[in-house]
């Protein structure tokens, strides 16, 4: 073999191995390119499937026997999303479905009854279908110790006592009077009060001797009042439910917000205050 067929022979092994090494580089860049691209996927999936993060206020309008347990809900929602806030507007039904239907800002509304809920959603300014969250009893509020010695319903109707109600068009004077209709009794107040925190407040302050109001109420209230339970109370127990409002300004938070009330946590909280499960 000549010199030159040799130098050729050793050309081509070099060619060769030169070949199948950069084969092997674009093999090696193609897995890493591929690994690459399967992270990205990964981290964008991972990224998508993320909540948001939730931020602003939450304005809330609720029944004014909700005000201790909701207020309590609330500090849990900050701390659990730090960023937000959440501010209350509590009264009687009516009165926060009117200035709901009015064009009053509010993201969630909790009602004390179906009924002036349905003021709401009557106008269409619910974006989701009230659900039942808790409900309430009445009972007797009196003077501590219970100097009147009230013990019934019928004991409210003594010549002399000053009694408070709820005025009829609130789900507490409503259910006041549905089981007043039911024991045939006839009552007429010192007053009649706009909300059932107003109605308690006229016991806290001696200025009426009883007040048809909550339980929530009354355990509320602590030495504040004496509760005396009645049986004609079960026939007039109050659905409480709860809807996010249709223009609300942070849907997201005030959806949120509505989880947390349903939550075991937020029904552990409301129990706690003497409200009772809903019945589904």
């Amino acid at each position: 073999m000549t010199r030159s067929a040799r130098r050729t022979r050793r050309t081509t092994r070099t060619l060769q191995v030169a070949g199948a090494g950069a084969a092997a580089l674009l093999a090696l860049s193609a897995c890493s390119s591929s690994d690459g691209a399967s992270g990205s996927s990964d981290t964008t999936k991972s990224s998508a499937s993320s909540p948001p993060k939730l931020s602003g206020t939450v304005t809330v309008f609720a029944a004014a026997s909700l005000k201790e347990s909701f207020t309590a809900l609330g500090r849990q929602f900050e701390k659990a999303h730090p960023g937000t806030e959440v501010t209350f507007s509590f009264g009687g039904s009516d009165t926060l479905a009117a200035s709901i239907t009015g064009g009053a800002p509010a993201d969630v509304f909790a009602a004390a009854s179906p009924k002036t809920m349905a003021i709401v959603t009557g106008k269409g300014d619910a974006a989701t279908t009230p659900a039942t969250f808790v409900r309430n009893q009445l009972e007797i509020a009196t003077l501590p110790g219970n100097p009147h010695k009230v013990a019934s319903l019928k004991d409210l109707t003594k010549s002399g006592l000053k009694v408070v109600l709820c005025d009829r068009t609130v789900p507490c004077g409503a259910a006041a009077q549905k089981a007043l209709d039911a024991s045939k009794l006839k009552l007429t107040p010192v007053s009649y009060e706009q909300d059932v925190k107003s109605a308690l407040t006229k016991v806290e302050l001696k200025e009426a001797d009883a007040a048809v109001v909550y339980k929530t109420d009354v355990k509320a209230a602590g030495d504040k009042v004496e509760g005396v339970e009645f049986p004609e109370s079960a026939d007039a127990v109050n659905d409480y439910p709860i809807a996010l409002l249709k223009d609300a300004p942070n849907s997201a938070a005030a959806k949120a917000f509505i989880e947390l009330v349903q939550s075991p946590e937020g029904r552990r909280t409301l129990t706690e205050a003497g409200f009772l499960k809903p019945t589904s």
